[in-house]
C-alpha cells in the first residue's frame, strides 16, 4: 500500500529481530535479506537496523548486505548506532542514508530510553560523534534518539547544524496504552517537542515499543513524519506473515493519515 499523499508518515521497519531469531541458533536462516526484500516490497518506506556493541543480532556483514537490498528498492537504511568508536567507524564505511545516534547498554534487553543530553559528558561524546559523522559524510541524514523531554530538546538545539531529526523514544508511551492508562500526558509532552523542533528545521520522528494499535493515536496528532517499528510486526508475521503485516501496517498509515 503506497501513497503520494506528503501526509502520510513514513514506515521505517527494523528488522533486527529476524537476526534475533538467526542468532538464538547460530543458523543462516531466517534470512535478513528475505526479511529486507519482503519489507521493501510490501511497502515499507525504510529499514532500520542497530548494529550493537555486543552484536547480540545486527552483524558486521549484516549492515552491508541489508545496505544493497535497501538500493535495490531506492528506499533509504536507517542504522541505529550508539557512540562506540569502533561502531561509528564502521557507520563511516556504511554510509548509510540515515544514522540515528542512541544510547546503548550492554545490560539493556532493549534500548531503554534516550540519550541523556543533560549529562554534559555525554553530550560532549555525543557531539564529538555527530561532528565526526556530519564533516566525513556530507549526503548521510543524522538523528538522535531522545526522551520528548523540553529540557533534553532544548538542549538538542546545540547540535542543531550537525543533526537532522530527533526520534522520539515512545516506549513508554506505548506501554501505557496497553495497559489502558492515561496518556495524555504523553501527547503534550510529544506536541510540545515537535513544535519546538519544526521551528527549528529539526525534522520529528518516532519510534519503540509501537504497536498496530498503539501508533494509531499518534498518526491521528500528525506530529510525526516517521515511524520505526520493529518487534511487534516481527512478532506478529509468526502468524500472519511478514509481508501482510507490513501491507495491513502502511494501510493504516494511510488511512489514519490520508485524510488530514
Amino acid at each position: 500500500m503506497t501513497s503520494n499523499n506528503k501526509n502520510v508518515p513514513r514506515l521505517g521497519v527494523n528488522i533486527d529481530h529476524v537476526a534475533t531469531l538467526r542468532q538464538a541458533r547460530g543458523e543462516n536462516y531466517p534470512s535478513l535479506i528475505q526479511a529486507a526484500n519482503t519489507c521493501l516490497a510490501s511497502g515499507a518506506d525504510q529499514l532500520t537496523i542497530h548494529l550493537r556493541e555486543d552484536r547480540r543480532h545486527i552483524q558486521d556483514t549484516d549492515v552491508e548486505a541489508v545496505q544493497l537490498v535497501t538500493k535495490k528498492y531506492g528506499k533509504p537504511l536507517n542504522l541505529e548506532i550508539g557512540c562506540n568508536p569502533s561502531i561509528v567507524e564502521i557507520a563511516l564505511t556504511v554510509a548509510p542514508d540515515w544514522i540515528c545516534v542512541v544510547p546503548e547498554n550492554r545490560q539493556e534487553r532493549t534500548t531503554e530510553g534516550g540519550l541523556n543530553l543533560l549529562d554534559q559528558e555525554n553530550f560532549d561524546k555525543v557531539l564529538g560523534v555527530c561532528h565526526k559523522l556530519k564533516s566525513n559524510l556530507p549526503n548521510t541524514k543524522i538523528s538522535l534518539f531522545l526522551e520528548a523531554d523540553e529540557k533534553i530538546i532544548e538542549k538538542a538545539l546545540e547540535l542543531k547544524n550537525a543533526i537532522d531529526a530527533v526520534e522520539i523514544h515512545t516506549g513508554d508511551y506505548a506501554k501505557n496504552f496497553l495497559d489502558g492508562n492515561e496518556i495524555s500526558h504523553f501527547m503534550k509532552a510529544y506536541d510540545r517537542a515537535a513544535k519546538i523542533l519544526r521551528n527549528n528545521n529539526i525534522h520529528c520522528h518516532a519510534g519503540h515499543g509501537l504497536t498496530n494499535e498503539s501508533v494509531i493515536p499518534l498518526l491521528q496528532s500528525g506530529l510525526f513524519e516517521e515511524y520505526n517499528i520493529g518487534h511487534w510486526i516481527i512478532s506478529e508475521a509468526l502468524f500472519e506473515g511478514l509481508g501482510n503485516v507490513v501491507k495491513k501496517m502502511k494501510k493504516s498509515f494511510v488511512d489514519v493519515s490520508g485524510e488530514k
